[in-house]
């Protein structure tokens, strides 16, 4: 006899989180995080201004556990409303973030609308920029979209590792080793206009594509990659 998609749903919530929370804290305590330029974000946030941070879905693993230092600041991610979102979404909100649910490729503009509402009311959205299908490096006009609406700035985050396994998927998803070495290093804010035509709009998304590309790839050499990642 089948179980209804509500049971398994509750289900899931009931064991496979808390489990996977479990399971989540062991492994990122192993890893050891550095960060560059965090006093210079702590300040831009202390006098009010809003923030997209800007990661690559390749590299927010290793990550998790430092962003629980900015709880205070109850950031928000977006969350599919898939099956696996249901149970992602508590673990999530147990690591210090908020989620929002919604999806970027089904009803992409309703995902955003309400990312755009959410930071009407808080600070600080943590997204994910080429995610959840890619393609690998290349940001989508969502971060750029949601920055302009919701008038704040994007910080690009770069996040590099000493040693890793790197997986199969789509954008070579890094797993940090345990024991190794995260360096979290905080960009410069990119200021969005409110107003843009459409040249300008792909001019700015490049701009910070290229960021994104440029830090990663001088963070990963100082930590002896010699291929990029």
């Amino acid at each position: 006899m089948n179980m209804p998609e509500a049971h398994r749903t509750t289900l899931l919530k009931i064991f496979l989180a808390p489990l996977a929370y479990f399971l989540l804290r062991l492994y990122l305590s192993l890893i050891r995080v550095q960060t560059l330029h965090e006093d210079a974000l702590l300040q831009f946030l202390e006098i009010g201004s809003k923030a997209v941070a800007a990661v690559w879905h390749q590299r927010f693993l290793g990550a998790l556990g430092y962003v629980t230092k900015f709880r205070y600041l109850s950031l928000s991610i977006m969350i599919s409303m898939s099956r696996d979102g249901d149970w992602i979404a508590p673990v999530v909100r147990w690591l210090g973030l908020r989620p929002v649910r919604g999806s970027s490729t089904r009803g992409g503009k309703e995902a955003l609308a309400a990312m755009v509402q959410d930071l009407a009311q808080h600070q600080v959205a943590l997204h994910i920029v080429d995610g959840p299908r890619g393609p690998k490096g290349v940001i989508k006009a969502g971060l750029i979209r949601l920055a302009q609406l919701s008038k704040a700035a994007i910080i690009p985050i770069h996040i590099s590792v000493d040693r890793a396994w790197v997986t199969r998927s789509w954008d070579r998803f890094l797993i940090p080793k345990p024991f190794s070495r995260i360096l979290v290093h905080f960009g410069e804010p990119i200021d969005v206009p409110e107003q843009m035509d459409s040249e300008t709009f792909e001019a700015l998304r490049r701009k910070v594509e290229k960021e994104m590309i440029d830090g990663h790839a001088q963070d990963d050499l100082s930590f002896g990659w010699e291929k990029p990642l």
